[in-house]
């Protein structure tokens, strides 16, 4: 039984280890995806000139799906069923910092709002910045990610260690 507990217990720590870990590769994610999401409005507002809820609901699934629901709530307010607020654009996203929460705001709340080459220059300002932002995310998985999944191991180690 006492063995049991240990490896329960062992278990607890390496899944919170794991779910820290988790926080930073979800950024990661979502940055390489809303980067994607991007570029392809981009290309898609100077090429096809399609409207801008179409270009959003014909968006690949792996992308929507690391956007963490942005692209839905954002189809909300233009289909005119919300207003276009932080806490609405980011009620499923919890993976953001304040201070990205506010640049990628200022992002969807620019969009559709000029001509087609300001709002081209925007998006590509709006990239610089999303890629920053994805190189100090990477950074961050890289060293904090790993660095949390292992500090669970040690936590539930000297669990077991102390237990015994």
């Amino acid at each position: 039984m006492k063995w049991v507990l240990l490896a329960v217990l062992f278990a607890v720590c390496v899944a919170i280890g794991y779910v820290f870990s988790m926080k930073y590769k979800r950024r990661v994610q979502f940055y390489s995806a809303l980067i994607l999401f991007a570029q392809k409005l981009d290309v898609e507002i100077n090429y096809s000139r399609e409207r801008l809820k179409k270009l959003i609901e014909n968006m690949d699934e792996k992308t929507k799906k690391n956007l963490f629901g942005l692209d839905k709530n954002f189809l909300n307010y233009l289909s005119g069923s919300e207003q276009l607020t932080q806490e609405a654009l980011f009620k499923n996203c919890p993976v953001l910092k304040p201070d990205e929460k506010q640049m990628v705001f200022l992002f969807f709340k620019s969009l559709g709002r000029s001509d087609v080459s300001g709002q081209s220059k925007e998006i590509g300002n709006f990239l610089k910045r999303f890629d920053e932002n994805l190189t100090k995310c990477a950074a961050e998985n890289k060293k904090y990610g790993s660095l949390s999944f292992k500090l669970g191991i040690i936590a539930g180690l000297f669990v077991v260690v102390i237990l015994l």
